[in-house]
């Protein structure tokens, strides 16, 4: 068995991707925070139940036993971004604040340090589990 196929190292993998892209998304905003025109974006939040509700449409959730169940979570290639304009713009047309955007930096900063400890934590229990 290869550890990291395990379904919830999958959808750990996925959550820190997308907290990764998030992160390239909120430093644009940083960065062009004095552009003229330009609009803050962010992207979409991963959809639990979207993602369970594709699973199960799609004939690729199969019950072997009735206490297991194995969700692999579906690769998405592009997360969806958009535009939050998180204040009036200014005079110039920029829709930046810096403030809410370093916030949402530090939050995001915060769940991938989260998401990371526990792959790594989960990876030392498998370990542990085999014998290694």
């Amino acid at each position: 068995m290869n550890l990291p196929d395990v379904p919830l190292f999958s959808m750990l993998r996925e959550r820190m991707t997308w907290l990764n892209q998030r992160q390239d998304v909120l430093a644009q905003n940083v960065a062009n925070a004095d552009t003229p025109a330009y609009v803050a974006r962010d992207l979409r939040e991963l959809d639990f139940d979207q993602a369970l509700k594709s699973e199960t449409s799609g004939g690729r959730l199969a019950v072997t036993n009735q206490r297991h169940i194995a969700i692999a979570p579906q690769q998405m290639s592009k997360f969806e971004d958009y535009e939050t304009p998180d204040q009036e713009s200014n005079p110039d047309g920029n829709a930046v604040s810096l403030e809410a955007e370093m916030i949402k930096v530090s939050d995001t900063q915060a769940q991938f340090q989260a998401a990371a400890n526990l792959y790594a934590k989960t990876m030392t229990m498998m370990k542990t589990a085999i014998g290694h």
